[in-house]
Formats: C-alpha cells, structure tokens, sequence
C-alpha cells in the first residue's frame, strides 16, 4: 500500500509568521514520518511559496531561506510544481501549520479546494468566520451562546465616540482586531487615553478595518480542544492562571507571567459544561476537522464563550495538543487523526 502523500505547509505572510515556524518545528519532529510520503512547503514573508529540503531546525529559527534548501514551486492541480527541478510532486492532503492571514482565514483552504487537495482543519467558510470575530459573535449570539457584550468599530464608518460606548458597556474593556491571532493588537483598557491608544493598534493589525470593544470578564480563562466531522469529541479542559490583565503573546509562547493547568482546576458539573459549550459553538460555526474553542469562567461561575481558533498552535508549550494529551491522545497519534479527518471531507472533484 503506497504511503499517504502529506504536504506540510508553514511561514506565511500574517503576523503569526515566527509562531509558525516554532509549530511547524514541534508538528516535524512529532509526526510519525515514516508513514507519510512528505513534502515541506514554506511560505516566506512576501508570499513566495517553496519547496523545503532542509533541517527542521533551520525553520524552527527562521534561517530556512537558503538556496541549498529551497527550491520555487507553484500549485498545480492535485499537487505542486518544482519550478527549478521541473518535476510535479504529487500531493493527497495538506497540513497546514500556519496562524492568521491566508493560514486559517479560508484563503489557502479555498487554494486548496481549487486544486482538489484534501486539507485538515475547518472549510472555506467556517474559517473565515471563525477568524472574523465580528461574525462568530453574531452566529453566537444568534445561536444561544454566551458571548462578553462588544460593539464593532469599522474603519470606513462612522465611529460611536468614547462616551457612548461606556453607555453601553462598562469598563474595563478588551480592545482587539476581529482579524489575528497570538493576542497581537489586543489590549486591556480602563480609560479613554488607553482606548485611543489601544484603537489605533488593533486597526493595525487587523488589516480587514474592524475592532472589537467587549466588556472585559470578571473571571479567568478556559480552552477546550475539539475535533471531528460528522461525529464531535472533546479533549481535556485547561485553564489559564495570569499575572496580566490577559493572556498576552509572551504568555502564551514564553510562558511569562502565565501557568496552565491542565486539565482545569474546576468542579465536574462546571467542568463537563465546558466541553458542551464547546461542542456548540463548534457546530454553530459549522467547524470541521479541529478547533480550540477559549472561553471565561465568570466570578458567578458561569461559562462565557471567548473564540474559536481554527488552527490552533502546535508548539511543545501549546494548549491544544496539551488537551487532547491529558485526555489520552499523543501528539503523534493526535496528527494522524487529524489527517485522517481530513481524508474523509469531501473535496471539490477528489
């Protein structure tokens, strides 16, 4: 039996580029290799795709980009094309170990579907929506779920002022762009010098011209990892134990000021809620394949949905594979899942 052929794509041009590369280094070194016919795929900051050939090391410190390594390529239909050694290279699946713009907002999914590429994780729309915070928070909303009460900012409209946004929503605030990941743009705010400040750079990074005002929870944060098809599971539930006022990028990728636990410290009842409403904000945002979905613990002990990451991080120190871990499945086993998962979905004409 003639082994699966696996693409493994990271890089990329978002802001999540270095998170990227630290995962893409963890996901090479736990995959059981000797499974998959395997061809690494690097994006650099530009957009350039390559075709990768050297040490999993070189990604992981973002010194990949020699010439000895790489080699142009463009997608063809059901594989890619070595542009300098001219031969096509033939691929079943994709993995994509990318974060943010292009990587989990549906624009390589979409890519993929053109080429009639099976790839894991979430489809075309569901990532888009799951990326755009705006949009789940209305699905949500619509859905039953608890979300934290927020008003959209739009960069092309006209904008409510400081004064009425607090009639609205108390303070403190979590300002954020609707578009990116890491906790990059985000920002904890409790005045208006701190508002402005905090506006101009999530308009920065979000790219798309929409921030999130939401009322910032009395409570900590929770995850829970998900996954599947047709048939939903759950891994373990952690929890977030913070010296800031959020989870901020150094906290979630050097641990500073930050400890998790793993699973959560929480009573059984509150603990099987959270798996629940993970699972339902997963079906309502029509996922596939995986999810991390994060959530609050409010002071009154109830469960307050945060977002979805389509693409969660798969670093040695990320929650997802953390979770699923606790609750049984290795990091290695946890990608053959997954790319399992992805071989059933239907793909265009596959």
């Amino acid at each position: 039996m003639s082994k699966l052929k696996l693409g493994v794509v990271f890089g990329g041009q978002s802001s999540e580029y270095s998170v990227s590369l630290h995962s893409a280094g963890s996901f090479l070194h736990q995959i059981h290799a000797e499974q998959y016919d395997m061809t690494w795929i690097a994006i650099d900051k530009t957009g350039h795709f390559f075709i990768y050939h050297g040490p999993i090391e070189a990604i992981e410190h973002d010194e990949w980009k020699q010439e000895q390594y790489v080699h142009r390529c463009a997608w063809v239909h059901k594989g890619v094309y070595d542009l300098d050694e001219q031969i096509f290279i033939p691929l079943d699946v994709i993995f994509p170990v990318l974060h943010g713009k292009n990587g989990e907002d549906g624009a390589l999914q979409g890519m993929c579907e053109m080429m009639n590429i099976h790839y894991v994780g979430c489809d075309i729309l569901s990532s888009a929506m799951c990326m755009d915070k705006e949009i789940m928070h209305i699905l949500c909303d619509e859905a039953g779920i608890p979300c934290a009460d927020y008003v959209c900012l739009k960069k092309r409209e006209p904008q409510p002022t400081f004064a009425e946004i607090e009639e609205k929503i108390a303070l403190p605030w979590i300002v954020k762009p609707c578009n990116a990941g890491s906790s990059y743009g985000v920002h904890f705010v409790e005045n208006e010098e701190e508002f402005d400040k905090a506006c101009e750079d999530a308009f920065f990074y979000d790219g798309r011209g929409k921030i999130l005002v939401e009322k910032a929870i009395d409570g900590f944060e929770i995850g829970c990892a998900v996954m599947g098809n047709d048939h939903i599971e759950t891994g373990s539930v952690d929890e977030i134990e913070i010296e800031a006022a959020f989870f901020d990028f150094e906290g979630k990728y050097a641990m500073k000021g930050a400890e998790i636990h793993c699973p959560a410290r929480l009573e059984p009842n509150l603990f099987e809620a959270a798996q629940m409403l993970a699972k339902d904000a997963y079906r309502t945002m029509g996922c596939t394949g995986l999810a991390r979905v994060d959530m609050f613990v409010t002071a009154e002990n109830e469960i307050v949905l945060n977002e979805l990451n389509t693409i969660p991080g798969f670093t040695a120190t990320s929650r997802y594979p953390s979770m699923m871990a606790t609750a049984g499945l290795s990091f290695s086993d946890l990608i053959d899942r997954l790319i399992g998962l992805a071989m059933e979905r239907q793909v265009s004409a596959c």
